[in-house]
């Protein structure tokens, strides 16, 4: 037997309606404050996202399904959404049209680390980007639509954590000033921390290995090298969100793991430990199209995992409820009449009415154990002596519905027959 590649899971009928449903939630969300769909290639040039992502991020260092293909040109698995976002904006021109663009996408996304309990080599991601506005009234738009998405779910054990991480211009100060700092401890760092000081210093901050922990209490914070901009962009961000009743915590030790962050970066958390802790992150990245090839443009994102939330309503005893389902079985008892059968049902489907019949040649009795196990609403019981007299038996398969009733099967009846099954 062929099992499945080792980070990856199949989303089966008994559980793929919960991902229907926070889709199908997440997608009006967005849809109401003017977010438009967009969809994407599964794979992209190898240099979008060494570009974009960063070579300084872990994603590129170490996480990324890269491989050439026959054209010997370098391809990538998409391992974020946002990259691949900003080269469609620019390559189709949409960085032209009137701003904001107000775009999300649902995607898959591959990254190559070690599996484990929320983290998987393929998952997918809601990609929220935000185009054309360089006010903190983009900040909390994305994070206000976010919010929106976890309280419709009803979960609300979760927390908001922001920073300012500065600008490229007064980050420079405050990157030199850290590396001042750890330069002190460069050989009890992890091994991680060692390139990081070489390549990424924010992402010191990031380190989560426990002997990294303690050197984060003094090391300097990005908001004290802020720029005056800065400054300000930060100051009305927080008063807008007061203003927008969102709760949050200033996180002095917050950055993001991807270097096209600029200002403010935000995460969704829990009280949890470990990999399920952190819901959902992004932030401004003012200068990513820009470096793209497009205009400057400011941008705001987030991107918020499928496989991860599922696990954390789960968790916390979010039940979504399954919606839908087999609304009529019809048993049949005759073999001399299926076209008839296939007719009438065809006709129920074409009212909306979900309808599915035996083709497995199973007896009354059987037939009626398998309506009961796939929880059908009602069973129209169809014999010969029924046909003839074009006449079946409606019995209700769940408390609650109409009695057990006699219909009639002629045409003019379907749509009554229908109403009933809706009810």
């Amino acid at each position: 037997m062929i099992n499945r590649p080792k980070g990856t899971k199949d989303v089966l009928p008994n559980e793929v309606y919960k991902w229907q449903k926070v889709e199908k939630i997440a997608k009006r969300c967005l849809e109401v404050r003017g977010f438009e769909e967009i969809r994407t290639p599964t794979f992209e040039h190898t240099e979008l996202f060494v570009r974009g992502v960063g070579e300084g991020s872990d994603i590129v260092n170490k996480e990324m399904y890269t491989f050439l293909d026959k054209g010997d040109r370098s391809i990538t698995l998409k391992p974020e959404g946002t990259a691949s976002i900003v080269r469609a904006l620019i390559e189709n021109g949409l960085d032209n049209e009137a701003m904001p663009q107000k775009l999300y996408m649902l995607t898959p996304c591959f990254r190559y680390e070690r599996p484990q309990h929320g983290r998987l080599r393929e998952h997918h991601q809601f990609s929220v980007e935000a185009f054309g506005s360089t006010s903190p009234l983009m900040e909390v738009e994305v994070i206000g639509t976010v919010k929106a998405i976890l309280d419709k779910l009803g979960f609300d054990n979760y927390l908001i954590n922001i920073n300012s991480i500065g600008c490229k211009q007064c980050r420079k100060e405050y990157i030199e000033a850290l590396r001042t700092y750890y330069s002190k401890f460069i050989d009890e760092m992890c091994e991680d921390c060692k390139v990081r000081y070489e390549k990424n210093a924010l992402r010191l901050l990031d380190c989560k290995e426990e002997r990294c922990q303690k050197f984060k209490t003094n090391a300097p914070k990005p908001r004290d090298y802020l720029c005056e901009d800065c400054k300000q962009h930060f100051k009305m961000l927080t008063e807008l969100l007061d203003a927008s009743h969102i709760k949050y915590q200033i996180n002095d030790n917050l950055v993001r793991g991807i270097d096209y962050y600029q200002r403010t970066v935000f995460e969704f958390l829990t009280n949890e430990q470990g990999a399920l802790n952190v819901i959902c992150g992004g932030g401004r990245y003012d200068g990513l199209v820009e470096e793209l090839g497009g205009k400057p443009i400011a941008s705001v994102g987030i991107g918020l995992g499928i496989e991860h939330l599922l696990l954390l309503l789960e968790k916390n005893g979010i039940d979504i409820e399954k919606e839908g389902g087999v609304e009529l079985y019809i048993a049949n008892t005759s073999e001399k009449d299926m076209i008839r059968i296939v007719d009438m049902a065809n006709k129920l489907r074409a009212l909306d009415v979900v309808t599915v019949f035996d083709t497995m040649g199973r007896s009354l009795k059987a037939q009626m154990k398998y309506a009961d196990k796939i929880g059908a609403k009602y069973v129209l019981v169809l014999g010969e002596q029924e046909l003839l007299e074009n006449r079946a038996t409606l019995k209700p398969m769940q408390k609650g519905l109409a009695v057990e009733t006699t219909v009639s099967l002629d045409d003019q009846n379907l749509q009554k027959l229908a109403e009933i099954i809706k009810k």
